[in-house]
């Protein structure tokens, strides 16, 4: 394409399939997410090529507009050798264009979109404790009148929270941008939705201890029924303090 006629998703989607050393195309981001589509959304676009094919293809590397993001990888790099961890939700909600291998590309993002049960256990017991230890600083840190240091572990124990909720679920965890979508679609097994929500955001809002600690028996029956009991009794009397009073 020249510069007066730049490169647009559709007809690369078009060259792409023409070309037999294509075997998959996968659209991620806003594009792949019903209702998040803006002015502003790009295509973000998996070229995935069969391991020993040789494409011209290749030319677009690394390509990246306003209109089309390109990431050109072999197969064996989108089975997940060469994909960073950061891509796992993007590709667990990502739209098949085009998958030559009679239902293979899909099988691979179903891979990315679920987590094997150790995995979840071995990540929901790190993220467990990631999510006490902020909030037990938070709420030790309002205790002792360091108000600012509260509301800022406060919000770190959210990011931890989620992460420890959705590997619990065996799931990644959406990008901030997709949380209400993924959960309006996909909600969390024995948690409501709406209240999930607004905790989250009042506890990263104002540090609210009452709140926290309301929220923290729910969690903690959770990673207990999930079989976390080591985790959380390595804490001893430290859990007294984020419990309710």
């Amino acid at each position: 394409m020249t510069a007066q006629q730049p490169l647009t998703y559709d007809a690369f989607v078009e060259l792409a399939a023409a070309d037999s050393a294509v075997v998959g195309l996968v659209l991620k981001g806003s594009q792949a997410h019903d209702g998040m589509i803006t002015p502003y959304s790009d295509h973000d676009l998996y070229v995935v090529v069969a391991d020993d094919a040789r494409t011209d293809l290749t030319r677009f590397s690394g390509h990246r507009s306003a209109e089309l993001d390109l990431v050109i990888v072999t197969l064996t790099e989108f089975r997940g050798a060469g994909m960073p961890c950061w891509e796992r939700y993007a590709l667990a909600r990502a739209r098949i264009v085009l998958d030559r291998l009679d239902g293979g590309i899909a099988r691979i993002l179903a891979d990315r979109a679920r987590l094997d049960a150790d995995e979840a256990f071995r990540d929901s017991g790190g993220w467990l404790d990631a999510y006490t230890n902020s909030l037990y600083r938070s709420v030790k840190n309002h205790r002792d009148g360091r108000a600012l240091a509260a509301r800022l572990d406060a919000a770190d124990s959210m990011r931890f929270l989620l992460e420890l909720l959705f590997a619990l679920d065996r799931r990644p965890r959406p990008y901030n941008k997709y949380l209400e979508w993924e959960l309006a679609r996909h909600p969390l097994p024995g948690w409501d939705t709406d209240v999930l929500l607004r905790s989250v955001d009042r506890i990263s809002a104002t540090g609210d201890v009452a709140l926290q600690r309301h929220l923290f028996t729910l969690v903690e029956a959770a990673a207990r029924e999930a079989g976390h009991d080591e985790v959380l009794d390595a804490w001893g009397d430290d859990l007294d303090l984020v419990r309710p009073r």
